[in-house]
């Protein structure tokens, strides 16, 4: 992961923030500069609810090099509960008791340790909700 990359990427990453259409009410996340359904170009910016339904997932058995010491692990669309839909890694949950249709809440987790400096890179993983 590059270091201005990442930084760009802060408040998506550590505090969930969307762009919202001023004209048609799209929500954009991440935030975009032009709506894909109405093209306006003003948003303002809100902040996504933080649980959601479990749409669909996929476990990932060989990973890339970042995450080989994590495998087997598991992905999934979570659409939130304000209808945004997010793609976010499944934590504390057993990868043979995932169902569909199960709610999960976004926690703020360590993702990754990048590059020979070990910079640490976080983000929001999905937990099951309690």
């Amino acid at each position: 992961m590059f270091p201005s990359r990442y930084w760009r990427e802060i408040p998506q990453r550590y505090r969930l923030e969307a762009g919202k259409c001023n004209k048609c009410g799209y929500i954009a996340f991440p935030p975009r500069l032009i709506c894909p359904v109405c093209k306006g170009r003003e948003f303002g910016t809100i902040k996504l609810k933080d649980e959601g339904e479990l749409l669909t997932y996929t476990v990932i058995h060989v990973g890339p090099s970042a995450f080989s010491d994590q495998t087997p692990y598991a992905l999934g669309i979570i659409k939130l509960d304000d209808g945004v839909n997010i793609t976010a890694q499944l934590a504390d949950v057993d990868i043979n008791q995932i169902k569909t249709g199960a709610r999960y809440r976004i926690e703020f987790r360590k993702l990754i340790s990048a590059g020979h400096s070990g910079i640490h890179a976080y983000g929001y993983k999905c937990v099951p909700a309690r």
